[in-house]
């Protein structure tokens, strides 16, 4: 069921009713039925009782062998019920269905008088089949009337059509784009990799850990079906999309019934793909991600479960859609951390891609210009094919990326762009460029102060800060979505007039841009100004064609974009990423600002990165000025290791919540005694998050680091096994966890 349930219940089947592994059904739970899906079928009666009979078989495509084995495996890595997950497989089943058209057809009856219209309205009816009575009227040459005629006296009738999604085949014999040398070496090695002809494809370390793989006659096996993983490495502008395009015309082309998935961490980027797709095969893949309507989610899911849809592209959960027969996975941007799903059924879609490619006999291509520290150390280890793509395409070469320490230039006060970085716009904008300025930080400002107090505004019933909006003049929770009008008065004091924000947010860089530079067109490129992903598209298109002169965005405009205009980035607070224990704090912050700093110059005028920082010694701003990405990546593979943290360790988070502060103490104390004794395995806390209230609810925080050769599902779950928590407090686990609040 796709409930939160621990376990798979058993039915009986009723006589006359078939049914197999994978199929829908409707069953009785307690006093109501719910919908199911069959994981087996067993000649066996019930043990100890008679077993309840199966309601229904219901008439929707049967979930795929790969993705009900996918579902299960995914349910018992993250150590949560197995309903949760195929919950995300339903998702598109549980659409509406889209409205039928309403057209005429023909009965058989014969109508009182038959006329030449009335003869010609009856042969394109049988010829054509069901047609709306206009454009049947319109094709038979005849008047409305001649059809509502034929209606009222039974020789048409009404019938309700669905109409039918369209996903045509893509056309395999396009030619693909122009490659260099080096990209050109790339694609080969990709379209052998498709083809199953690379002897060092085979389960990976990753794969080891996350139990779908082994080694010895396991591994040749997983080299056998077509299982294989390549990181395609290339820095920002090499046309690493272009490379990745070829493997996916190499598995088409080796299937007439091969399927493609393509993931991306953003809807921002969904667009500007979705048109490389169609300029490369002719056809518009199919869509997933939030944006995307019901009736045509439940469309794309029927496509997909048909074998119907060939190509998919989309976001984190487009990995569980069932697919007939599914031989590559490209995970675009794979360091991206949006690909961790925090919330519900948590899990890392790029993780969960390697197990997908390894249930389905698939080839899996992770492309990134910065990719993670797991990843690196799966290709160092040999475990992956490595394919570097070095320098940028074309004529284009990588920006000069420089340093404004803040200590010698801060900006004026009351400002936020520093004297360097407003002198080098007014060269950018006077030879007619442009100019990106990245701040990670959406609204007008992130904190909201009453200077009479020192109160922090939070929202109700939760320690997460109210951002200011000017442009809405409201005061939002940026985790929990609640919002306000901004107030007159303090709430803690009374006071009137003391409410001050702390900080820029995105929309006060713009408010400065457009005192400094009221001639320029200015515009915001963030989640609270771009909804969706044809206004992102729109966005996009606007600021490729020179329409925008100096653009403030946040992460959703600093990766896989394209404009050619653009050779100033300016980077705001170089520093955010660095702030807090998160211990990818270093690592995600290169990232980021090499993604970032990599939209400048990506055509024939050269671009620069200026990064506005308080801490020019510290190693990654250092790494980015002088391009060291090695020297860098090694100190913190080394610190790591050293510490025995991902990725040459694990981690695991268990977080207890609930409304109660007494009874969350008594369980998370209770918890804390009950740790089981395993060698290689750490448990640190109990101890409050650093959010320790959400939505009314009190939340305390274990955190277990172990070796890679320790079972840390089974030790999580026999863990919390020996304590029952009391109906008020939850507890959730986050295998891998990327998010320390």
């Amino acid at each position: 069921m796709p409930l939160p349930l621990e376990e798979a219940f058993d039915y009986a089947v009723p006589e006359g009713m078939e049914v197999a592994a994978g199929d829908h059904v409707c069953a009785p739970l307690g006093s109501r039925q719910a919908h199911g899906v069959v994981l087996s079928v067993s000649p066996r009666e019930g043990v100890n009782r008679p077993l309840k009979p199966l309601q229904a078989r219901l008439d929707e495509p049967s979930l795929p062998p790969g993705t009900l084995e996918f579902v299960g495996w995914a349910a018992k890595y993250s150590a949560d019920a197995p309903g949760c997950a195929l919950s995300i497989a339903l998702k598109g089943l549980r659409a509406p269905r889209p409205r039928p058209e309403r057209k005429v057809a023909v009965t058989g009856a014969e109508p009182g008088k038959l006329t030449d219209a009335r003869l010609r309205v009856l042969e394109v009816a049988r010829e054509k089949g069901p047609l709306g009575a206009a454009p049947l009227a319109r094709a038979a040459g005849v008047g409305a009337a001649v059809v509502k005629s034929l209606v009222e006296e039974g020789a048409l009738h009404w019938v309700a059509v669905e109409k039918p999604a369209s996903f045509p085949a893509p056309d395999l014999s396009r030619p693909g784009a122009v490659l260099n040398a080096s990209q050109a070496t790339a694609a080969e090695a990709l379209r052998a990799l498709v083809g199953g002809q690379d002897g060092r494809g085979g389960p990976t370390s990753s794969a080891l850990s996350l139990g779908i793989s082994g080694a010895g006659e396991d591994r040749r096996r997983a080299e056998s079906s077509g299982f294989a993983v390549a990181l395609l490495d290339g820095v920002t502008g090499s046309g690493k999309t272009e490379v990745y395009l070829e493997a996916v015309a190499a598995a088409l082309e080796a299937d007439p019934g091969a399927q493609v998935l393509v993931l991306l961490p953003e809807i921002a980027l969904t667009q500007a793909v979705l048109a490389r797709f169609k300029e490369r095969f002719g056809v518009q893949p199919a869509e997933w991600h939030s944006a995307v309507s019901g009736t045509k989610r439940r469309r794309v899911w029927e496509a997909v479960a048909t074998g119907r849809a060939r190509i998919v592209v989309g976001a984190r959960s487009a990995l569980f859609l069932p697919f007939l027969k599914l031989r590559l996975i490209v995970v675009d941007e794979e360091h991206d951390s949006s690909y961790k799903q925090e919330e519900g059924f948590i899990y890392h879609a790029r993780d969960f891609a390697v197990a997908r490619g390894k249930i389905e006999g698939a080839a899996v291509v992770l492309a990134s210009a910065t990719p993670s520290l797991e990843t690196l150390r799966n290709a160092e280890a040999g475990r992956y094919r490595w394919l570097k793509l070095g320098a940028r395409h074309g004529a284009a070469v990588m920006p000069e990326v420089s340093l404004i320490d803040l200590r010698e230039t801060p900006p004026e006060r009351g400002r936020w762009l520093s004297p360097p970085l407003v002198e080098s716009m007014v060269e950018t904008l006077g030879w007619g460029e442009q100019v990106l300025l990245f701040l990670n930080r959406r609204g007008y400002a992130p904190v909201v102060l009453c200077t009479a107090c020192g109160e922090k505004l939070t929202a109700p019933d939760t320690d997460s800060w109210l951002v200011e909006h000017r442009y809405t003049g409201r005061l939002v929770c940026h985790l929990t979505g609640f919002s306000m009008p901004k107030p007159e008065r303090c709430p803690h004091c009374g006071a009137t007039g003391g409410l001050t924000s702390i900080g820029p947010g995105v929309e006060r860089v713009e408010e400065e841009v457009r005192e400094r530079f009221p001639e320029a067109r200015t515009a915001i490129f963030s989640s609270d100004t771009v909804f969706g992903a044809e206004q992102a598209r729109a966005m996009v298109e606007r600021m490729a064609a020179g329409g925008i002169d100096v653009m403030v965005a946040t992460q959703a405009a600093a990766k896989g974009h394209n404009f050619p205009k653009l050779t100033l980035v300016g980077v705001v607070d170089a520093d955010l990423g660095l702030r807090g224990g998160d211990l990818r704090a270093g690592e995600r912050t290169f990232q980021l600002l090499a993604q970032a700093s990599g939209r400048a110059g990506r055509a024939e005028r050269p671009g620069r990165a200026l990064l506005q920082t308080w801490m020019p010694e510290h190693s990654v701003m250092q790494a980015l000025v002088t391009g060291d990405r090695e020297a860098f990546l090694n100190a913190e593979m080394f610190e790591r290791q050293a510490a025995g943290l991902p990725p040459f360790g694990r981690l695991a988070a268990l977080i207890a919540s609930g409304p109660d502060p007494e009874a969350l103490e008594r369980y998370v104390g209770a918890l804390a005694a009950a740790t089981p004794e395993a060698e290689g395995v750490e448990v640190y806390g109990p101890a409050d998050a650093p959010l320790g209230l959400v939505r009314g609810r009190r939340r305390k925080r274990f955190l277990v680091r172990a070796d890679r050769t320790v079972d840390l599902q089974g030790f999580v779950n026999a863990w919390r096994a020996r304590v029952k928590a009391p109906g008020s407090v939850r507890l959730t686990v986050d295998i891998d966890p990327y998010s320390f609040l």
